[in-house]
């Protein structure tokens, strides 16, 4: 059958719509104190932390609800309505959360926050049950480069979106920073409308929806794999989430900056993920970012100086920054029939880590800013360097317990690098779990 679109489009078409997904992220993350600051702060001050991370967590749900569903059903969806609704939460998200001040009051005003998040993240999901299993059929010979090119773009939007939520902070309020992730989001819109996309995926392979629904419970070790996505996104993508709100004080910069240059350490070596995993195996190169995730979280909970910072930063974005696409090439090599289901049951794991792990981190910094200050009444009545205190030593047992995570991971890795040891692809892709 003569191909009938354009390769480059649809790969630079899947980039666009990916990295608006992380601008998105990234500037949520960098206005997430300004807006906790402006609108949740007045209305629970003793449960701020916890409700502004269940508002940036509810991108997470909904990013793994869609994916999830989306994944399933791709084919009768279609990757062009996929693409394009994608980019129509995209605008829609923002829109809701810059304006909730404007619209609503009291708790309604942190309601349609929620909401808007919400919004993003299923726009967040629609993109990657798209982007992976389009990428893969482009470019069937050399999918685990593409992907983890087209995942390098993740941290590139990130650095994007989190200069411009440090640089325009002191030109911009917090709203009109949020509301320019909905220029990308326009540009997903048009291009993803007026694109001929391929036909399905499953018309072409030949395999159908039972057998690719049934593919993960066929073989029970697949849920090893969704497990251990779990812990990596937790690992990854919650303290990203959370640096800024939580370390910006402790260690006297801005934690989105640490943001952008975990991202950019990511975005470099992700183009490189391919080879390492080559020289070592996917559990292999899992196993090394696993420890160095884990002694990059535990020194950010220690760090008090920019210096300091920068250099548990660097420890913990070299254990991360390939872990996404590496999973995501792992499923792919080990359950080929499992299709976009497969990638999107682990993709939705991952989701599901940061909704879960956000909230948690929150009340935990909560809880300890309460105890360090000796009761709620004494932690209200604290002001300025005192009150500064008190939350940089509730950040920092966040960050420590965040390390527990990665130790786990060494451990199921561990096993699943010593289990495959001197097996093909083939054998991986075939064997009876």
């Amino acid at each position: 059958m003569a191909e009938t679109y354009h390769k480059g489009r649809l790969f630079w078409l899947g980039i666009l719509a990916l990295f608006t997904a992380a601008a998105g992220l990234a500037i949520r993350g960098a206005i997430a104190s300004g807006l906790k600051a402006e609108w949740i702060d007045p209305i629970a001050p003793l449960q701020a932390g916890e409700l502004i991370a269940a508002a940036l967590g509810a991108a997470f749900l909904s990013f793994a609800i869609t994916l999830f569903v989306a994944s399933a059903f791709l084919d009768q969806i279609g990757m062009k309505r996929c693409l394009v609704a994608a980019g129509l939460c995209f605008f829609a998200g923002p829109l809701l959360i810059v304006t909730a001040g404007q619209i609503a009051s009291g708790m309604t005003i942190y309601t349609i926050v929620w909401v808007g998040m919400l919004l993003s993240g299923i726009g967040w999901g629609l993109t990657e049950a798209a982007i992976n299993p389009l990428t893969t059929q482009l470019y069937p010979d050399d999918a685990t480069h593409r992907l983890n090119v087209l995942h390098a773009w993740f941290p590139g939007g990130i650095i994007i979106g989190g200069l411009a939520g440090f640089f325009l902070s002191a030109t911009l309020p917090w709203q009109g920073i949020m509301a320019l992730v909905m220029v990308p989001a326009a540009a997903t819109i048009l291009v993803a409308a007026t694109t001929h996309f391929p036909p399905p995926l499953r018309s072409e392979s030949g395999v159908s929806f039972g057998q690719m629904i049934g593919e993960v419970f066929r073989r029970p070790s697949f849920f090893i794999w969704f497990g251990a996505m779990f812990l990596t996104a937790a690992s990854e993508l919650a303290p990203g989430q959370w640096i800024d709100v939580a370390l910006s004080n402790r260690v006297g910069m801005r934690g989105i900056l640490l943001l952008v240059y975990v991202n950019a350490l990511m975005f470099v070596f992700r183009h490189f993920a391919g080879r390492l995993a080559n020289t070592i195996s996917n559990p292999g190169l899992l196993w090394v970012s696993s420890l160095l995730a884990g002694i990059g979280l535990f020194m950010l909970s220690q760090a008090q100086s920019p210096v300091a910072a920068v250099i548990a930063a660097t420890v913990w974005g070299l254990g991360v920054c390939v872990m996404w696409p590496t999973m995501l090439a792992s499923v792919a090599e080990r359950y080929p029939r499992g299709g976009a289901w497969a990638m999107g049951l682990v993709g939705s794991a991952g989701a599901l880590a940061s909704f879960f792990v956000l909230p948690q981190l929150g009340a935990m910094f909560d809880a300890a800013k309460i105890e360090f200050a000796g009761g709620p009444e004494a932690f209200a009545a604290l002001t300025g360097a005192a009150k500064l205190a008190v939350e940089d030593a509730a950040a920092s047992v966040s960050f420590r317990t965040l390390a527990i995570l990665p130790a786990v991971l060494l451990v199921v890795f561990g096993f699943i690098w010593l289990r495959e040891r001197g097996k093909s692809r083939a054998q991986l892709a075939g064997e009876a779990a």
